[in-house]
């Protein structure tokens, strides 16, 4: 089965960056394959599921690794689990 993507998603890929216009699945047993038009020369590849990575997007939290680590520290989560009183030896 082939899939336009509307819109195309942007791309990295082992040859460069482009956008992704068609997903083709050959079912379960094989991985899916992007069909990609390359930003430098505009050639088309279909590049294997394993082999692809959404581009950077600052917006939608796909930001570089050691961009997250300079990022100022977010607030401490309030705990998710509290203490029973009154079970046990140290009621």
């Amino acid at each position: 089965m082939i899939t336009q993507l509307n819109p195309p998603l942007p791309m990295h890929t082992p040859k460069g960056d482009g956008l992704a216009h068609f997903v083709i699945d050959y079912g379960p047993e094989a991985d899916l394959l992007w069909v990609i038009f390359m930003d430098s020369d505009g050639a088309c590849w279909s590049v294997p599921n394993p082999e692809i990575r959404l581009s950077l997007n600052w917006s939608m939290g796909r930001r570089k690794p050691d961009a997250d680590k300079s990022a100022a520290p977010a607030a401490e989560e309030p705990a998710r689990i509290h203490r029973v009183f009154g079970r046990g030896s140290d009621s």
